[in-house]
């Protein structure tokens, strides 16, 4: 199998065993889901979600993490904790894919499943970078760091993101066990970097005690005097 893979790509073995380690094969689940969509997709459902995937890009992300950064400079040091946070999430979802892509050799879905009319499936990448989903690993950074930053609107990050994610399914540049790693991988990492930006939380925890914490003394001393009255 991976002589075919090197053989394919007109390598010789030296050349191959210097881009990858590790070869990872798509599971019977990943092969009926990418069968499904070859068969059932059109380009009508192909173009969409070409215009959809690119919210997650990498080179989109880092102009929007970078808008915000900048934004936030004029902003208190709860916001500009929370975009260096942000910000980090994204450079380190954009690296480790790349690194982890030089280790991990896996073809394609749009390479081995589509035979003949590819019904506007693209080619996406290079042929053998399926493992992991840099899309989805920048998806779950960014749905996880809005999650921590703001818990009520977990449900509809990891909504909107998982709608962005799925688009690699549907587009056949990933299988489908790649992307659900990506996004784990991408939450996971951003987790971890947490304690660098832990600041921003705190403060704003302190702030929400501080405010309710002068109004227990109160309470109590008021049910002093009123038993006092009694």
């Amino acid at each position: 199998m991976v002589r075919n893979h090197w053989s394919d790509q007109g390598l010789s073995r030296e050349e191959g065993s210097t881009m990858a380690r590790w070869h990872f094969g798509a599971t019977k689940l990943d092969r009926r889901i990418a069968k499904a969509v070859a068969r059932n997709t059109s380009p009508a459902v192909e173009r969409p979600a070409r215009l959809l995937t690119w919210a997650a890009d990498e080179h989109v992300l880092y102009v929007i993490a970078g808008g915000l950064w900048l934004a936030a400079r004029a902003g208190d040091e709860r916001e500009r904790r929370q975009t260096d946070h942000l910000a980090l999430s994204v450079v380190a979802t954009a690296i480790l894919p790349h690194l982890l892509k030089r280790l991990i050799d896996q073809e394609r879905p749009d390479r081995s499943m589509v035979h003949g009319r590819r019904h506007g499936i693209p080619r996406s990448g290079k042929a053998y970078d399926a493992f992991p989903s840099g899309h989805a690993m920048h998806v779950g950074a960014v749905a996880s760091a809005v999650s921590w930053a703001y818990p009520r609107s977990a449900p509809i990050a990891w909504g909107i993101g998982g709608l962005i994610a799925a688009t690699r399914i549907v587009l056949l540049a990933h299988w489908t066990t790649d992307v659900l790693a990506g996004l784990a991988m991408g939450a996971l990492v951003e987790r971890c970097l947490r304690p660098l930006s832990g600041g921003a939380n705190q403060a704003d925890s302190a702030a929400r005690q501080a405010s309710v914490t002068p109004a227990q003394p109160q309470r109590i001393e008021s049910s002093r005097l009123a038993v006092g009255r009694s």
